[in-house]
């Protein structure tokens, strides 16, 4: 069977034969998505050493990761950067639960039911545009400077991001299976279950990855503004202390829980969506 010649190749030769073996685009993609940021890595510690960049603004990778073995295992537990994350992705699950659980359900009744629709899409579109890192003062006088305005900050801002893709998502399933479900006597939690919540996955998901991302931003926020604890608030720390290593590794640190985290979710949607495998 001949082998496309526009798909990668690797020969391989034997003694006896000359053997082909194709290299799958998702296997390239692995390797490019590797290879960028060490490549990317090996130039910023370059143009340091070299004195291209300010080490005092941009301090070379290797100081940096020796900052961060510093911060982790030489510090004690309620300093060290393990405690830190930990404690901001507590804040940050709960807060996105908080907000995404009651998105989903009322997003699913605004798609299905036109009445609710109308009722409900005016209110979000006065508040969704609304800076939520503005109304923190108003949170903090509701709840205080603890726990709850920081979840509440996260779960406002998850809301709507999952509210209007749940809602939209509902109301684009085409009608036929709807009435398809209305022939067979379905009840109407057997319609959200069965028909609306399957039908709108694909930008319920969508959802849920901007919601997530949308609560690390706020996360660090607040934990910047009121917190003596978490990632925000490490980065707000070295500002004031000026100690560039330490805003660095929180910097990476909240790169490396983004870029874990919609991994974790690809893999989810994979697992839901096996249509949409590529």
């Amino acid at each position: 069977m001949a082998i496309p010649a526009s798909t990668p190749q690797i020969e391989v030769r034997t003694s006896s034969r000359l053997v082909v073996r194709k290299v799958s685009p998702a296997a390239i993609e692995r390797i490019v998505a590797i290879l960028t940021p060490l490549l990317l890595l090996g130039l910023w510690e370059a143009l340091t050493r070299s004195d291209v960049l300010d080490q005092r603004f941009f301090p070379a990778p290797s100081s940096i990761i020796g900052t961060f073995y510093h911060m982790t295992f030489n510090m004690p537990w309620d300093n060290s950067l393990t405690y830190h994350v930990l404690v901001s992705l507590s804040r940050a699950l709960i807060g996105f639960l908080l907000g995404a659980i009651p998105a989903i359900v009322i997003g699913a009744i605004m798609g299905l039911v036109p009445i609710v629709r109308a009722a409900v899409q005016p209110i979000v579109g006065a508040l969704f545009p609304i800076p939520k890192v503005a109304i923190l003062p108003l949170l903090m006088l509701i709840f205080g400077i603890g726990e709850e305005s920081k979840w509440a900050i996260i779960a406002i801002g998850v809301f709507f991001q999952v509210l209007i893709a749940t809602a939209a998502g509902v109301a684009n399933i085409d009608r036929i299976y709807l009435d398809v479900g209305a022939n067979f006597k379905a009840g109407r939690i057997a319609t959200y279950t069965s028909i609306a919540f399957p039908g709108a996955l694909p930008l319920i998901v969508a959802g849920l990855r901007l919601g997530w991302g949308s609560s690390l931003l706020l996360l660090v926020t607040a934990e910047m503004v009121s917190s003596q604890s978490g990632i925000g608030f490490l980065i707000w720390r070295a500002w004031q202390l000026m100690t560039v290593e330490d805003m660095y590794v929180g910097l990476v640190v909240i790169a490396f829980i983004g870029i874990t985290s919609f991994w974790l979710i690809d893999a989810l949607e994979s697992r839901l969506l096996p249509w949409k495998r590529r």
